[in-house]
């Protein structure tokens, strides 16, 4: 981790001075800017490994910025708020963030989580490394393109198209299809969703989840991801 460069948009002087200490003991290169369109111009400036943006900051709020960030990169981000409850975490994960962690939070989890993202994008051929180095295992599928009516995935190739056209999907939401497209007709549970895709090794919010899903359904076809409620979901194959 000691090249990954985060980038850290938090107004707080204390949080963000104590935070970007934090991290710079754990080896990441941190840019850290007090308000939306300082962190949008660093961004641009300095195309960083992950961004860490605060919900609440002045000049371009955290969503806005977040959203700013998807139109022109697939760069994880995390979002912070101050409420686990706040509307504000759909928001930013309806902006196109990839996970949010709540405020005041530990130096030790803020890490975890930021490693967890990036080995989901370090890895972005899809859970369990399938196209990787459990290739050996499952050669077939590796190499096959999936087809879901005119939805077509390649596992290989890590594309996708809708009736001939392709689709552009952030790592995440690859993942996320690839979890679906290997177990087609499968009901998917939210917690077994959040520990393959996610990574998680602990309980998290399935709202995570219930808002990708809807990002993911919203590119290759509403009806395609099925809700079967008080389970979870499942691709219709």
């Amino acid at each position: 981790m000691a090249d990954t460069h985060v980038l850290f948009v938090e107004d707080d002087d204390v949080i963000r001075e104590a935070t970007q200490l934090a991290l710079e003991r754990d080896g990441f290169v941190v840019t850290a800017m007090p308000d939306g369109l300082a962190g949008l111009e660093a961004f641009r400036a300095n195309r960083p490994d992950i961004a860490l943006l605060d919900v609440m900051v002045p000049g371009l709020d955290g969503v806005s910025l977040c959203r700013r960030i998807r139109d022109e990169s697939t760069v994880p981000v995390i979002m912070l708020s101050a409420r686990a409850d706040s509307i504000d975490v759909v928001l930013g994960l309806e902006a196109g963030a990839d996970d949010y962690v709540t405020k005041p939070f530990d130096g030790a989890v803020l890490v975890a989580r930021i490693r967890a993202v990036l080995r989901r994008f370090g890895h972005a051929s899809g859970p369990d490394d399938r196209a990787g180095a459990g290739a050996g295992d499952s050669a077939d599928l590796a190499e096959a393109v999936l087809r879901f009516g005119d939805l077509e995935v390649d596992t290989e190739g890590m594309e996708v198209r809708k009736g001939g056209e392709n689709v552009a999907l952030t790592p995440t939401e690859m993942r996320l299809l690839l979890e679906f497209s290997t177990a087609p007709n499968t009901v998917l549970s939210r917690d077994r969703l959040l520990e393959r895709v996610w990574d998680y090794g602990w309980g998290g919010d399935t709202r995570v989840v219930d808002v990708h899903v809807q990002r993911l359904r919203g590119k290759i076809g509403q009806d395609r991801i099925e809700t079967v409620r008080g389970f979870g979901y499942k691709l219709r194959g």
